[in-house]
């Protein structure tokens, strides 16, 4: 599957125009450039005052959950609210899950999805918008914060992969199960209340580990824990080895795999880089 050229959204279902827009909680569909309908959520954070029509120093942090999540788990929900101190959060369900159309590519056409996202975010008046991907939501900030359009300040992974058609562990084993089978994809539908496409990606889509090298000089975080099930530590020290010296690199002791091993402090810690970061602090 093809992800072509990742632009911004044709346009958001409820966001009024530049002069009435406030800064208030909203939920939309965003359309990606591909034509599918994405699930969002807008908390514009700390009370912040910007004139109607201006533009807002305020940084935005566009979250993008792991495979089988979407914006209302409350895993997510929870890191959100972590966030939130720090400056507006965007939330959104990758196709094929919640309320989002489409079907589930695994990584690939996901990063029309967060195009749109980012899109949405600087509709919303934010100069400053800062990325923050779990697992497969992870592989998606890098590759698409490499595309030279990207529009975003900072970039973090969490618990993300480095390469593709990994199977070393058990857990990446029963994932692949999943995808790949029909049987597998029925219970992901079912049981994950993920909608996963049937087709192989032709043609393969870029790495992170590929993408990395070309982040920079915006700024990379690569956070990983020392139990992490699903992808052992030579993916994220092959994605920091890959961007050069650039990557700053967060190895969390006794964390396991993406937002259910992501407790309050590392949370606001990942909030507190965002912000710092998108700002031009780091």
């Amino acid at each position: 599957m093809s992800t072509g050229k990742a632009g911004q959204a044709d346009h958001s279902a409820d966001v009024p125009k530049a002069e009435t827009r406030g800064r208030r909680p909203r939920r939309t569909f965003l359309r990606t450039t591909d034509g599918v309908t994405i699930d969002a959520v807008y908390d514009p954070g700390p009370a912040v005052y910007d004139p109607p029509g201006a533009e807002s120093d305020h940084p935005a942090i566009v979250m993008a959950h792991g495979f089988t999540g979407d914006l209302e788990r409350p895993h997510v929900r929870r890191i959100a609210r972590s966030f939130s101190p720090f400056g507006a959060v965007i939330t959104f369900s990758f196709r094929g899950h919640g309320a989002s159309g489409g079907h589930s590519t695994v990584g690939d056409k996901e990063v029309h999805d967060l195009a749109a996202a980012v899109a949405w975010a600087r509709e919303l008046g934010h100069r400053r918008v800062a990325t923050v991907g779990f697992s497969m939501g992870g592989s998606v900030v890098v590759r698409h914060a490499a595309l030279p359009d990207a529009g975003v300040d900072a970039v973090a992974t969490v618990s993300g992969p480095a390469r593709w058609y990994y199977r070393g562990t058990a857990a990446m084993r029963r994932l692949h199960w999943v995808v790949l089978r029909p049987a597998g994809r029925l219970v992901g539908r079912l049981a994950l209340r993920t909608r996963i496409h049937h087709r192989d990606w032709d043609p393969v889509p870029p790495s992170p580990v590929e993408s990395a090298p070309l982040i920079a000089p915006v700024p990379l975080l690569v956070v990983h824990g020392d139990s992490d099930p699903y992808f052992p530590l030579d993916h994220p020290r092959s994605l920091v080895e890959a961007s050069g010296g650039h990557a700053e690199f967060w190895l969390e002791e006794g964390m396991g795999h993406a937002e259910n091993a992501t407790g309050e402090e590392l949370a606001r810690r990942l909030g507190a880089w965002l912000a710092d970061s998108a700002r031009g602090g780091r």
